[in-house]
């Protein structure tokens, strides 16, 4: 390049220089500009988020507050206690008191209402179809834990339309006969024996097909080898009229169903199915004393509420349970029974009735027992 031609550049550059500094000082400015833009939007965004938030956070807390301020005035109006089977059975003789003692806790009443039929799967069906707004509740028995074994088509199912509240009582099933139909059955082994000389000729009664004194009933056959007949009814209250009457020769039921009647001498107790005998009952021997083994087996009732009831107002049901089953009155009913208290806690309770549940369909299955509906 000669001399001239770098003076020329050198004019050049110096005439452009100003202009190149103002054109890169304005991209420059575009550049933050749009930066600006970016941070902006972003923390437009960033605040309509946490407003957001903050919002569902305060709706959120507002349900809480509201789920909690219901709990704690619960109940502020009659409570259905729905009781699945006729009136005079066992799940009344906890059913009733218990009522009597929560609408003196809570100050609101607590009414039994008694819906019987098939096994007590009427009752509960209806019941899974009520409000879940903790004013109706189940007061059921071993019998769902047995249902969903026998019936083929429920309407509810114990596990997802329900939520377990609490065990109530439970007891040892006992195996009574009637006394002036069978004078001289007065053990066991009478019963059995009688039952191999004359095949088909007695009957036991219970509160329908597939409950517990039921399958309890072809489970004593299929482990001695005889033949009764069996007579469903529409709950044991009915049962218990026609045992009474002589139509029926045998009841296997929970203690707390016959209880008076054994008291009275209308009932003859032959043997409890448990482990032990009963402080309440002593003189009445257990099956396996007798040398009749794997023969343990419990009644026993609790309470259930429908699905979607606000967990707060379940857990204040079981705790106001809880303290009903500590009144005096309420343990002198449940040891005349020859019942023992429940209390469990709900999940605990929860995982008690899914193992029942396992049990009584290895028995159904034994039995080969099963139920259109």
């Amino acid at each position: 390049m000669t001399a001239s031609s770098r003076s020329a550049s050198i004019r050049i550059a110096t005439l452009l220089w100003p202009e190149l500094v103002g054109w890169l000082a304005r991209q420059r400015r575009k550049v933050v500009s749009h930066e600006e833009v970016v941070v902006s939007r972003l923390l437009y965004v960033a605040r309509s988020i946490s407003a957001t938030l903050a919002g569902v956070a305060l709706v959120g807390l507002s349900f809480s507050q509201a789920a909690l301020a219901q709990a704690q005035s619960w109940p502020v109006k009659p409570v259905r206690l729905i009781n699945p089977f006729p009136a005079g059975g066992g799940t009344d003789t906890f059913a009733r008191p218990l009522s009597a003692q929560l609408s003196k806790q809570t100050g609101q009443q607590f009414i039994v209402e008694n819906i019987g039929g098939a096994g007590g799967t009427v009752g509960a069906a209806q019941a899974a179809r009520a409000a879940p707004d903790g004013y109706t509740f189940l007061i059921g028995a071993v019998h769902h834990s047995i249902a969903p074994s026998i019936y083929p088509k429920l309407s509810y199912d114990i596990e997802k339309d329900f939520v377990p509240v609490t065990l109530l009582a439970i007891m040892p099933f006992v195996i009574a006969t009637q006394p002036n139909k069978l004078p001289n059955v007065k053990t066991v082994k009478d019963l059995v024996d009688y039952a191999k000389a004359n095949p088909g000729k007695l009957n036991f009664g219970s509160p329908g097909s597939g409950t517990s004194q039921h399958l309890t009933g072809e489970l004593f056959k299929l482990g001695q080898g005889i033949d009764m007949v069996h007579v469903p009814y529409k709950g044991m209250g009915p049962a218990m009229q026609d045992f009474l009457g002589g139509s029926l020769d045998v009841l296997i039921d929970g203690m707390s169903a016959t209880a008076a009647q054994i008291r009275s001498g209308k009932a003859r107790p032959l043997a409890l199915m448990a482990a032990q005998r009963s402080p309440q009952y002593p003189d009445i021997p257990t099956l396996a004393e007798l040398g009749y083994p794997n023969s343990e087996v419990s009644q026993w009732y609790a309470v259930w509420a429908v699905k979607g009831t606000p967990p707060d107002i379940v857990d204040k049901m079981y705790r106001e349970i809880v303290k009903a089953l500590d009144d005096p009155a309420i343990k002198t009913n449940w040891a005349n029974a020859a019942a023992d208290a429940g209390g469990m806690p709900p999940a605990e309770f929860g995982k008690f009735v899914k193992a029942e549940m396992e049990r009584w369909a290895k028995v159904a299955k034994a039995s080969g027992a099963k139920v259109d509906n």
